[in-house]
């Protein structure tokens, strides 16, 4: 089971010289996000940023309320825009931490590999970002694989596209050295023309004809010839 943990700051409303209002719209941005309304978290954090002292913990949680909303591009700005006004290594290493999880959501592995080592700078001992990282090392693992074998894949048909056209050439270039006197044996058998059963016994039938015509003529000459020997002269 994927084990991706956002870090919240959830800020409490108790800060020493904060005006009413802005304690209003944290509660109303803690409330919503823990109900699961992230779009109406995300605005009323956005409000408290009036308050300088709540600039950065508002906008580390307007970037979590973000990536819950699925807007990992707008969340990754976020935090990124953050990384000035974190001047601890607790609030560095929360911050290190959201970024690797935003890009590990955006399939950018390497990214996150190197914003989650950064968070361990700062916190050494957080398993979260120990697991985190663990889990972004093992997706570049699979993603390396795949890419792997997808290239020898590619390399293979081409190799299997390349014998083939030999191949095919091979055979073109036998052909086209065949001997004339076979190509034009082949061309007669090819061009001679089949008959079919009746045309066959009409052909025979007509020759039987003739056939028998000059066995008659000839019959005639005999007997003329024949003929002539026996009339008495006279």
């Amino acid at each position: 089971m994927k084990r991706i943990v956002l870090i919240y700051i959830a800020i409490l409303a108790t800060i020493p010289a904060m005006a009413q209002k802005e304690r209003k719209y944290i509660r109303e941005g803690n409330k919503a996000f823990e109900k699961d309304k992230f779009q109406n978290a995300e605005v009323a954090y956005s409000k408290a940023l009036k308050e300088p002292k709540l600039q950065h913990d508002a906008g580390f949680n307007i970037g979590d309320a973000l990536y819950k909303q699925e807007k990992y591009a707008d969340a990754l700005e976020q935090f990124s825009s953050l990384k000035e006004m974190a001047n601890d290594a607790e609030k560095k290493g929360k911050l290190y931490h959201n970024i690797g999880n935003t890009l590990l959501k955006q399939e950018k592995y390497k990214e996150s590999i190197e914003a989650f080592k950064h968070a361990l700078r700062e916190v050494p001992d957080d398993m979260e970002t120990k697991y985190n990282l663990a889990y972004a090392q093992k997706m570049l693992q699979e993603e390396q694989n795949k890419q792997k074998k997808n290239k020898q894949n590619n390399k293979d048909k081409q190799d299997q596209d390349q014998k083939q056209n030999k191949d095919q050439n091979k055979d073109k270039k036998k052909n086209q050295q065949q001997p004339d006197s076979d190509k034009k044996q082949n061309q007669q058998q090819q061009q001679q023309p089949q008959l079919s059963k009746q045309d066959a016994e009409r052909l025979l039938k007509a020759i039987a004809n003739d056939e028998k015509k000059i066995q008659e003529k000839v019959k005639e000459k005999q007997a003329k010839a024949k003929h002539k020997k026996t009339t008495k002269e006279w």
